[in-house]
């Protein structure tokens, strides 16, 4: 993340990174508000100083607005009258706990200590954990601008400590490079046992250690031929000292121009010995015998070459060795530098033969600092949580490829952030996924369908001022809510820009990602819930037709009950206020009802159609336990899910109904989840008794997304479906069932319904507008 204009780059600091002397920049400028958030509730710290870049870490405690609902306490039937709404809505303050991670160059190291401290409001430390070469260098410097005592911790424990923190807590923090995609980050599920793999790390040497827990991990071998001797031996042949300048060499050069290839050596016969021509058979070979200049650009890039092929043959040797397929690359050598990670790319495939896997992290700049604040926080074990990337206030992967970023080829004035958020209970995965260590949430990958890409940013741009819009008439009693709303609308729209260019920068770019960074920003401008007055009003008008929705149901027949059920179902889900073509109809329409929604529905056969198969198996014996994860509020849970709750308990299941453990758009939360289904108890005694005897459970989900990621769910609902034998997950909605999840393989039986309520979607799929999906599936025995 660059702020330009910002910093006022002094003649002593313009050295840039890889100086190598004292001097530092005190004339920058930081924007606190951007840089050094929420310092004023700063805990504890922790540093790490490397060669050229230092990475700060902090704990702190941010105060931000929730909606909370409260339900209204009747004590007689006359006061049901009083109330229009089921609830009232309170916004209040939460304290939670937040990790920030700055990372900036040595350069700026005093200015940045100086901001600090003169912003330093109260902080419970008096110590400051350290590692890196550098805690040394600058520990008087440190002590002195803080007055913190500096604790030094070993550089390679803080390694693995914070390797092993991104690993859990970031889905896609592990990447791999291909050189001939666009982009040329490829993002990896993150196994649910993270256990063991190697870590190479290349600084001035490189050390090989085999992790195999949590604490317990090895040193197993290293070389001193490291991003040292690049560094050294590319200033020899190139009198360039500055290590990205030699590394932006190497990306121009003919390393064939020096290396002899094996061509050179046999000719056209290379293909009668089965090896490829264009093989090195000798780095630096060409330089003994040809007689000419060699450019600095080619020295640089077969000296590139020769330590990376030899970094990457030995790594794959330790894999083999230890029997380890998952090789996690990093430190300064790589730092995001596509060149390196090619390099290092292609010496893997080729040793390994394509069974070990070079593998780069997004975060591997900041391992050193998570870990050393990790060691420092051991008695509040912030391991026993989980943790979320805020996309609000992290600054994402940037390449600094010349060819997919100008703009980031000069790190010089540029600080990148990373911020996680704790979330209020650990997350595990669903136990029913068939294989969690192949599981994908998401549907399409935006990364890799430019169409769909450039298609879906500018749905999001163009949404803008309608959430912008909602977002202040949410708050009608708040002076700054059209200030704030500006500068959230200004945030979002510069995340978007940022995903036209590097639509790598969070990981693989999804439907949902644009969904949670739109939420993360919202929420970073204290708008918790635009939605809540929409939603209080739906739900109240809902609840009036409950009564007579299950009436008309109860008089049909056993087969016409179903269909009808299902269509309830769908025709619920209509009523999303993040679908342009449904707010446009609701907000023009107010008489838009349960009714009319039916009536929009295609007819079947629907575009996906296992609907005879649906009721075939509900001819059989019921269902032991249904998991339903439910969608909108309103119409779509009490005209629609409840029912179907209803019938289901009718038969015998026992049913979970999941809901959000925190707002996204019009989505129903878990808090008005419980307040409806108390109001739906005293009207109907199948609901009532299913309460009271625990065969209706109500559940969080742990998420605060409109979409839904099934290896991410709160602790709790993971050890209900285990206990109550769950043999069937009900899936409601296009973010829950359409862009996530539509291929997920469970171990039994599951029902995926959605209606599709976007034109570009729907002609996609096959279909139109309000198209139908009703997917059922069995798992093969």
């Amino acid at each position: 993340m660059s702020w330009p204009g910002i910093f006022k780059m002094a003649e002593c600091g313009a050295s840039g990174s890889g100086s190598s002397g004292d001097s530092f920049d005190k004339s920058i400028t930081l924007p606190p508000d951007e840089i050094f958030r929420n310092l004023e509730n700063a805990k504890r710290f922790a540093i790490d100083i490397g060669g050229s870049l230092t990475k700060l870490a902090y704990y702190s405690t941010v105060q931000h607005k929730v909606a909370k609902v409260r339900s209204f306490d009747h004590s007689g039937k006359d006061a049901e009258q009083d109330h229009e709404s089921p609830y009232e809505i309170s916004v209040q303050e939460e304290v939670t706990a937040r990790l920030h991670f700055v990372k900036f160059e040595n350069t700026y190291i005093e200015a940045c200590l100086d901001f600090i401290k003169d912003h330093l409001v109260n902080t419970e430390t008096k110590v400051i954990q350290a590692t890196g070469g550098g805690a040394y260098k600058f520990k008087d410097l440190i002590e002195e601008k803080l007055q913190l005592k500096v604790d030094k911790e070993d550089v390679m424990t803080c390694l693995i400590k914070g390797c092993n923190f991104v690993l859990k807590n970031i889905p896609q923090e592990a990447f791999v490079y291909q050189k001939d995609s666009d982009p040329e980050f490829r993002f990896q599920t993150n196994h649910p046992n993270i256990f063991p793999y190697l870590l190479v790390n290349i600084g001035s040497g490189v050390s090989i250690v085999k992790v195999e827990t949590e604490d317990r991990f090895e040193w197993i071998g290293g070389s001193s031929i490291g991003g040292g001797t690049f560094w050294g031996l590319g200033a020899l042949l190139t009198k360039t000292k500055k290590f990205d300048e030699l590394l932006h060499l190497a990306s121009r050069g003919q390393h064939a121009n020096v290396d002899m290839l094996v061509q050179d050596i046999y000719g056209g016969a290379h293909q009668t010995l089965g090896l490829s021509g264009s093989l090195i058979a000798s780095s630096f070979g060409k330089s003994a015998t040809a007689d000419q200049e060699f450019s600095q650009e080619d020295m640089a890039k077969s000296l590139l070459h020769m330590i990376s092929n030899d970094i990457g043959q030995l790594a794959c040797l330790y894999a083999r060795l230890h029997h380890l397929d998952r090789v996690y690359f990093g430190g300064f050598f790589i730092r995001g530098h596509p060149v390196t990670m090619r390099t290092i790319t292609y010496s893997i495939n080729f040793f390994s033969k394509g069974e070990v896997q070079a593998l780069f992290l997004r975060h591997e700049g900041y391992l050193g600092a998570i870990g050393a604040f990790l060691k420092g926080a051991e008695q509040d074990n912030p391991n026993q949580y989980s943790w979320g990337e805020n996309y609000a206030g992290s600054s994402g992967l940037m390449s600094s490829s010349p060819d997919v970023c100008p703009a980031q080829r000069t790190r010089s004035g540029t600080f990148d952030l990373l911020e996680m958020d704790r979330l209020e209970r650990p997350l595990v995965n669903l136990p029913l996924l068939l294989d969690p260590s192949s599981y994908v949430p998401d549907t399409v990958d935006l990364t890799d369908d430019a169409l769909a890409r450039k298609y879906w940013l500018s749905c999001f741009e163009e949404a803008l001022d309608g959430v912008v819009k909602r977002a202040v008439a949410s708050q009608p009693g708040s002076v700054d809510a059209a200030e704030r709303a500006q500068k959230f609308r200004q945030k979002y729209w510069n995340k978007l820009q940022t995903l036209r260019q590097q639509p790598f920068a969070y990981g693989t770019l999804t439907v949902r990602s644009l969904l949670d960074t739109r939420e993360h920003c919202l929420n970073e401008f204290n708008f918790p819930d635009p939605y809540s007055k929409v939603k209080q009003k739906e739900n109240g008008a809902a609840l009036k037709c409950f009564q007579k929705v299950v009436c008309a149901l109860d008089t049909l027949d056993w087969e016409e009950r179903q269909l009808a059920l299902v269509q309830g179902l769908l025709a619920g889900n209509v009523f999303d206020w993040g679908a342009k073509a449904v707010s446009e109809v609701l907000e023009s329409d107010p008489q838009f009802g349960f009714e009319e929604a039916k009536r929009k529905l295609e007819e079947r056969p629907w575009l996906v159609d296992c609907y005879n198969k649906w009721l075939q198996r509900l001819k059989g014996p019921p269902h032991k336990c249904a998991l339903i994860f439910a969608d909108n509020s309103g119409v779509d849970v009490i005209l629609g899910v409840f029912p179907f709750v209803r019938e289901l308990l009718s038969r015998g299941t026992e049913v979970i109904l999941a809901c959000n453990s925190g707002p996204a758009l019009n989505d129903v939360t878990y808090s008005e989840s419980l307040i409806v289904a108390e109001r739906i108890a005293a009207m109907d005694p199948v609901v009532h008794s299913a309460l009271r005897e625990e065969r209706l459970l109500l559940v969080q989900t742990g998420s605060s997304s409109p979409c839904l990621d099934l290896s991410r769910l709160d602790k709790g609902l993971a050890v209900l479906v285990r206990e109550r034998s769950t043999d069937l997950v009900v899936i409601e909605g296009m973010g829950r069932a359409v862009h996530t999840n539509y291929y997920a393989a469970l171990h039994c039986e599951s029902l995926k319904l959605a209606v599709i309520k976007n034109s570009w979607l729907a002609e996609r799929l096959g279909g139109r507008l309000f198209s139908v999906i009703f997917k059922y599936e069995v798992p093969a025995q």
